[in-house]
Order: C-alpha cells, then sequence, then structure tokens
C-alpha cells in the first residue's frame, strides 16, 4: 500500500467523492440506498460501480436460471432498466457498470462460466476498477468483506478486486465494508420469525449475516433519506417482489426501521477512532 495522503497534501479543491463497488443490480440500494441520497445532498459526487449484469436473476415470469424457458441476457436487459431508474432516485452522479456476466449463488453451474464474474481474473478486472478510481479519485470507497457479506461469488469478487485495485492509486483512500451488527440482525430475525408464527407460516431458516457488534466503525443516521432508499428497491421489481422481507414491511414501517446503515473501516489513513457517524469523518 502506498503512502497514505495527509489532509493537508489532498488537493481541497478536490470534490469530496463516494465510490461504491457493489455485485449486482439492485444490491446498491439495499445496503447504500439511504448513503447514496444522503451524500447526494450534502453535496458529495456519488459513483455507483456495479460489477454483473444481473443474468441469474428471477426472470419476469418468476423463473429461476435453471429453468429451460430462463433468458439471463433478458433479464439482464430488465435489470438495466430497473437499475437506471433506481440510480436516479438514489441521486448517483455516475454508474459505471463492469459488464461481467453473474456468475450465480455458491455452487451453481454459472460459477463455471467462462464468462462469469467469478472466472474473470481478479488482475484484469481490477485493472478495469482502477480506471474508474483514478478517474474519480474518491475519498471514500465502500465494498463488502472477503466473505461477500453472505458468500455471494460476485460480491467476494467485488472485494478482491476493489482491494487489489487500490494498491495502485497514488493515495490510499478510507474503505469501508458494509454490515449489520449481531445485536441488530438477531433483533430483526426474531420479529420476523414472530410474525411468521403468527401467520401460520413455516419460520424460515436462519443464516446470521450480522458482524460482530464491536467491529462496526460507522453507523450512518439515514432516516432522511430511507423513503427513498425504499423506492429505489421498488425500483428493482423484478428481483424484490412483494413478498420480500422489505416489501412486507410497508414504505413506512420500512422508514422506521431501516433508518441507519452501518460499515467496517477496512482501511484508516487518517487515523479514525471509535464509531463515527459521518462516513467522511476525516475528511471535512
Amino acid at each position: 500500500m502506498t503512502k497514505p495522503i495527509s489532509l493537508e497534501e489532498f488537493d481541497v479543491t478536490e470534490r469530496l467523492t463516494f465510490l461504491a463497488v457493489h455485485a449486482h443490480p439492485d444490491d446498491e440500494a439495499s445496503s447504500t440506498g439511504g448513503l447514496f441520497p444522503l451524500l447526494a445532498e450534502q453535496g458529495v459526487r456519488t459513483v455507483l460501480v456495479t460489477c454483473t449484469n444481473g443474468e441469474c436473476g428471477d426472470d419476469p415470469h418468476g423463473n429461476k436460471p435453471e429453468h429451460d424457458d430462463h433468458d439471463g441476457d433478458a433479464v439482464a436487459a430488465l435489470r438495466k432498466i430497473e437499475l437506471d431508474r433506481a440510480v436516479e432516485i438514489l441521486k448517483i452522479d455516475r454508474l459505471a457498470m463492469l459488464g461481467y456476466r453473474d456468475s450465480g449463488m455458491e455452487g451453481w453451474d454459472h460459477n463455471n462460466d467462462p464468462r462469469s464474474f467469478w472466472q474473470t481474473p481478479v488482475s484484469d478486472a481490477a485493472a478495469v476498477l482502477l480506471e474508474i478510481l483514478r478517474e474519480e479519485r474518491p475519498q471514500v470507497i465502500m465494498t463488502y468483506n472477503d466473505f461477500g457479506f453472505y458468500g455471494h461469488p460476485d460480491h467476494i469478487q467485488a472485494h478482491r478486486i476493489t482491494m487489489e485495485a487500490i494498491k495502485s492509486l497514488d493515495y490510499e483512500p478510507t474503505v469501508y465494508f458494509n454490515a449489520i451488527p449481531k445485536a441488530v440482525f438477531r433483533a430483526w430475525r426474531e420479529r420476523m420469525r414472530e410474525e411468521q408464527e403468527a401467520n401460520g407460516e413455516a419460520a424460515e431458516d436462519e443464516v446470521d449475516f450480522g458482524t460482530a457488534d464491536e467491529l462496526i466503525a460507522a453507523a450512518i443516521d439515514v432516516s432522511a433519506t430511507t423513503p427513498l432508499k425504499f423506492d429505489a428497491l421498488v425500483a428493482h421489481a423484478s428481483q424484490i417482489t412483494e413478498d420480500s422481507f422489505w416489501m412486507k414491511m410497508g414504505k413506512e414501517r420500512f422508514t422506521q426501521t431501516m433508518n441507519t446503515e452501518w460499515f467496517v473501516r477496512a482501511t484508516n489513513p487518517n487515523n479514525l477512532e471509535g464509531v463515527v457517524t459521518d462516513i467522511f469523518a476525516g475528511y471535512r
């Protein structure tokens, strides 16, 4: 890693820029859907890098990728329309699509497709991302941890190419990984389980995606923009259906519940301590 540039050395005329590296269309809404418009309203330039086209999503008829009639290219075309709408809602200044093919969930045959993101050499994809980073020079970058938050190959690959690309920058940005504190995640799951039981539904298998509370380094209050986050999720209607966790809440309850976005700090050029409430802490 190159020597970090201090605040004194950083060109103060450069606009604050936030860049998120996400794996699929709709990921930008789920984990940074509040942060994007919040920063935009603060005058920060916002950039979204979407690594894949989302071919392995459900088609308009709800068919999964293994279905004989599933057309991945048609799915990708639809998801691009939805993504453009979400980008507009979230006030994102620039969308950069790397154009790799969706690799599907862990263990799917799609993992082995030579066109897939998962099969793309990390150095190759990192070089493409590096050009965008050099153009934008973001002070703050967000992506996933080395487990891809929940083990999805494309999320893991997004982590790998991001961490590889920043090695070649002439400055060190602050990198954050998205996260949900374990205490919060467990509370959500408990509430969901209670509602399922009340409705006579079978409880879903519980997978703990939570991050140890003590690792959380940023807790951003996005209550002012949570309604936009909900609208952006709605824009991805082909993938986020009415029976999804978020849509079942309805907009009012969603706005009351999903009002914080959390992150783990992966690089710390400004020697920050504790849990910050501003993703640009140390830069303003």
